[in-house]
């Protein structure tokens, strides 16, 4: 007995009635919709967060350069793409991690504004003037010489007076600026217009576009009195940093491996590394939130990246033990001490630029 077609809401093509999925487009059949569903169709929409997630997940971990072999071996289906992992992995840990770069940089403004209220009420403390007997002692030299000098008593007086007024008055306060703190607090309390200020600060007349992005972040900073904002701006551009850093390590590896596939392998290889590196520090990170763990326990967990990096490119390229450890140590070398710094070096400089 035949069962009464049904037409697909998606596609609205007809099929026999006791499929659970549509033959046509897929999309479930008795696909009702509630919280669960929306859930699951939005993070599966955007993320492939499914079946092939889980069977990926534990070959990540645990079976070093296994997922990047498959992928290659033509099992494109049956583990998540290296792409929507590293995408959907990278955006957990950046998630974690916000929580501790929004506490970081409320803690270090809060500290840079203490900085600098604490400087300007020591000085001012420190400048209270001078007393009765020290001003004398300033005056005696000239009283004794007023005929000398030719001075008068109206001139005695004003020398006293200035001496006093010059004694109360407040130091400038240095804030490790290459200006005067002074006169520039001056403009900006009298609303003067920024290129006033930046003359102020020293910029020069001719200045092309690069200087004048600088002196207007050096402004701003100034305002401000703080670097969270910079340092938020310094973490959020990191995910688009290493959109660059990851095809750049693809490339150092296929320097190393270059009669070993072309540069889409060592591509792969490279996106299932870095999703195993984002898993590890999201579960460290998110540890980290409940229980603080050891520093010899963080250590161990950074030592145990390089021995997963050492196994993957062994099982991966198929090289002798001795020949993937020591090709592990000097693309790691390569990676921390080069191209990593210069790397942060750009992000910092994009982050005070761009704050």
């Amino acid at each position: 007995m035949e069962t009464n077609p049904i037409t697909c809401p998606n596609c609205d093509n007809e099929y026999k009635g006791e499929f659970a999925f549509c033959p046509h487009c897929g999309q479930k059949s008795n696909d009702e919709l509630t919280i669960g569903v929306l859930f699951y169709n939005t993070i599966s929409n955007y993320f492939s967060f499914d079946a092939r997630f889980f069977k990926s997940f534990i070959p990540l971990v645990f079976k070093p350069g296994y997922l990047a072999s498959k992928f290659l071996q033509g099992k494109r289906l049956m583990y998540l793409h290296p792409a929507q992992m590293y995408l959907f992995i990278s955006v957990i840990f950046f998630f974690i991690l916000s929580f501790d770069v929004r506490e970081t940089t409320q803690k270090v403004d809060a500290q840079m504004k203490d900085e600098f209220t604490s400087k300007a009420a020591d000085t001012v403390e420190s400048k209270q003037g001078l007393d009765s007997l020290q001003i004398e002692k300033l005056m005696k030299p000239l009283k004794e010489n007023k005929s000398k000098l030719g001075l008068k008593d109206e001139d005695l007086q004003l020398a006293d007076s200035l001496i006093k007024a010059e004694s109360t008055k407040p130091m400038n306060v240095n804030r490790s600026f290459s200006f005067n703190g002074n006169n520039v607090d001056s403009l900006i309390t009298s609303g003067a217009s920024d290129a006033m200020i930046y003359k102020e600060m020293g910029m020069s007349e001719d200045a092309g576009y690069f200087e004048r992005k600088m002196y207007s972040q050096a402004l701003k900073f100034y305002k401000e009195k703080g670097i969270g904002s910079i340092i938020q701006t310094f973490f959020d551009t990191i995910p688009i940093a290493l959109f660059f850093l990851l095809p750049l390590f693809a490339l150092i590896l296929k320097i190393f491996y270059f009669n070993k596939g072309n540069y889409s392998h060592h591509l792969v290889f490279s996106f299932y590394f870095f999703s195993f590196l984002f898993t590890i520090l999201s579960i460290v990170f998110g540890i980290n939130r409940i229980w603080d763990i050891p520093d010899w326990i963080d250590w161990i967990i950074v030592f145990s990246t390089f021995i997963y990096f050492f196994l993957a490119l062994k099982n991966f390229y198929r090289q002798h033990w001795f020949l993937s450890l020591f090709k592990s140590g000097i693309i790691t070398f390569i990676s921390l001490l080069m191209v990593l710094p210069f790397a942060v070096v750009l992000i910092s400089i994009f982050a005070f630029m761009y704050y």
